[in-house]
């Protein structure tokens, strides 16, 4: 199958269908020996220091991984897209723009879908069929979901690789199915999770920290229990169609509707507090506003650039946040016992 890069996730059901084969360029990126030489890559080229890390990534896998077709979600995602659609155009690389509608309404989606098919060479029948052949692998990490927050039988750094792959499903959808399952065996086998750990949730975008982040926090006695965009990458509402499954598909549309997903979410997985992960120079991190407003529960915002490691400072603000859920938990259980 012929390799398409994709700027975040997309249908991937109607690349599928057209004989591409989807390729995360963010999740080759992250996990390169050398994310740094491919930020380089992309300054070297022109892109100015105070971009986005992930942006300059992008740029710099396509440079040096040899893609040569990219599909680039314009609506839904970073505006910084846009341009980097134009760069990669003069360099000779082939975009396919595609835009989620500015709300979550199916027969709007529809209609996207429909345009994306007919330009890919395919139908909305073609990739209705794929989207059937997926859904094993979206329950299994949905499954994975599950055994995290409700068994405590996986990590969080677990439940954010195996969640946020579900993008492209790592390039082999057999392979993510065989591997995901010999997982979930082995998570059948192994101890919960004390029941005195501090359970967290992360929301926003994956970390440049990749999972150094999720293994950081459980040597403090607290786990990630909910990766709310990790999670809404497995697509947890599916509906009947590829129209309603990326109109549940939270993350291109308003922060409002996050909101009340995650809501939702951090009172059925019972969380202590939340880190909100933001990267800088987007605009996405104005958010941050709006959820402390929203959100009754502590919150610790981090904001990363292109260390990809987790510093002494960041380090020193986790271990003080989660010092302060911990001493708030026994106050409040000594007020139960008074």
């Amino acid at each position: 199958m012929k390799k398409i890069g994709i700027t975040t996730t997309v249908p991937i059901e109607v690349l599928l269908a057209a004989g591409y084969q989807p390729v995360d360029l963010n999740n080759v990126f992250i996990t390169d020996p050398s994310p740094e030489r491919l930020v380089n890559i992309a300054e070297r080229a022109g892109f100015p220091l105070n971009c986005c890390s992930w942006i300059k990534g992008i740029y710099g896998v396509c440079m040096d991984y040899g893609i040569d077709s990219v599909l680039c979600v314009t609506t839904g995602d970073c505006s910084n897209t846009i341009m980097l659609m134009e760069v990669l155009r003069l360099k000779g690389i082939n975009v396919v723009p595609f835009a989620y509608p500015d709300k979550p309404n199916p027969q709007q989606m529809r209609q996207a879908l429909k345009t994306l098919a007919e330009v890919l060479g395919t139908s909305l029948d073609a990739a209705e069929k794929v989207r059937a052949e997926l859904e094993p692998c979206r329950q299994l990490a949905l499954k994975l979901d599950e055994v995290t927050w409700k068994e405590s039988l996986a990590s969080g750094g677990e439940n954010h690789l195996w969640l946020v792959s579900t993008s492209d499903f790592n390039q082999d959808l057999p392979k993510y199915h065989h591997e995901l399952q010999k997982l979930l065996d082995q998570c059948q086998k192994r101890q919960p999770y004390p029941k005195e750990e501090l359970r967290l949730g992360y929301i926003g975008v994956p970390s440049v920290y990749g999972q150094d982040l999720y293994h950081y926090l459980e040597t403090k006695g607290a786990r990630v229990v909910f990766n709310e965009i990790q999670r809404q990458f497995a697509m947890p509402r599916p509906g009947n169609s590829l129209a309603e499954q990326y109109s549940n598909y939270t993350y291109p549309y308003s922060i409002y509707d996050r909101i009340k997903d995650i809501t939702t979410e951090l009172k059925l997985r019972q969380v202590n507090g939340v880190i909100h992960y933001v990267q800088a120079f987007c605009h996405r991190g104005i958010g941050d506003i709006i959820f402390r407003h929203a959100l009754r529960l502590p919150i610790l915002t981090l904001e990363g650039n292109d260390d990809f490691f987790l510093t002494q400072h960041i380090k020193t603000r986790v271990e003080a946040f989660l010092d302060m859920l911990q001493r708030s938990r026994r106050r409040a259980k000594i007020a139960e016992e008074v």
